[in-house]
């Protein structure tokens, strides 16, 4: 065995977060050059970044109306110079702020996921009450569980996760502990994610539906979650704003 130096292990995360932030660039300008609306996309991840108008303004040296004309319409799409700019602008911003977002994405690249199966995985920095990831998520809770606090979440694409993750790359979601809290996204009833959950052990603390209202969800998941001892709630909550609310807890 082989020991790593401080020095060794700050080269190795030095790369990991260069290389993540690569990853993360192509990632925002593709779909910002792709969209059929590039100023909204342009606005989604602005907004994912916590960043305002005002701060990316400032950081591209132009003012606010600029970006707000982007981002309504008003304004030509933006092309691939300003586009390029923003990005850089963006990851600039979350590095002086400590590098969060680009480590957040990081880690879901590090677990082994692409960006469509795992929206956001993420650990907290100590115990957080369930109740208080329900109100990010604006979830209804229908199933109190055995333990009211997490440590971390992860917000699935429940067809993409259910249809192509094994069993082994499905406990990866839980990251650094199971004591968690599983967001299905593209919900239609609840059927899917609570069966496969029964196959996966331990359970998380809490499992939320989203995209469907508590009285549309599968009629046999109340007492599945009851009988696996989780918490279950259901949400209806626009995503963007929601993962927002998440990264923010």
């Amino acid at each position: 065995m082989y020991a790593t130096s401080r020095g060794g292990e700050q080269a190795v995360n030095g790369d990991a977060d260069a290389d993540a932030r690569v990853r993360l660039a192509r990632r925002i300008a593709g779909e910002i050059v792709l969209s059929d609306e590039p100023g909204a996309t342009l606005r989604k991840w602005r907004t994912d970044f916590d960043v305002s108008q005002t701060d990316l303004a400032d950081a591209l040296d132009v003012s606010s109306s600029v970006v707000s004309d982007y981002e309504s319409g008003r304004r030509q799409s933006p092309g691939i110079g300003v586009v390029r700019r923003t990005v850089e602008a963006l990851l600039d911003i979350d590095k002086a702020r400590g590098g969060r977002r680009v480590r957040q994405y990081a880690r879901v690249v590090s677990a082994g996921f692409e960006s469509d199966v795992v929206h956001d995985l993420r650990e907290y920095p100590t115990a957080v009450p369930i109740a208080r990831v329900y109100d990010a998520l604006g979830a209804e809770q229908l199933v109190a569980g055995d333990r009211d606090v997490a440590h971390g979440h992860t917000v699935i694409n429940s067809v993409a996760a259910i249809t192509r993750l094994s069993s082994e790359e499905f406990y990866r979601l839980y990251g650094q502990s199971t004591d968690r809290v599983l967001v299905f996204t593209g919900v239609t009833r609840g059927e899917s994610p609570l069966v496969a959950l029964r196959v996966v052990t331990p359970t998380p603390n809490a499992v939320v539906l989203h995209g469907i209202d508590p009285e549309s969800v599968w009629e046999h998941a109340p007492a599945l979650a009851r009988a696996d001892g989780m918490a279950l709630a259901a949400s209806t909550r626009d995503l963007d704003t929601a993962l927002a609310d998440l990264r923010a807890i």
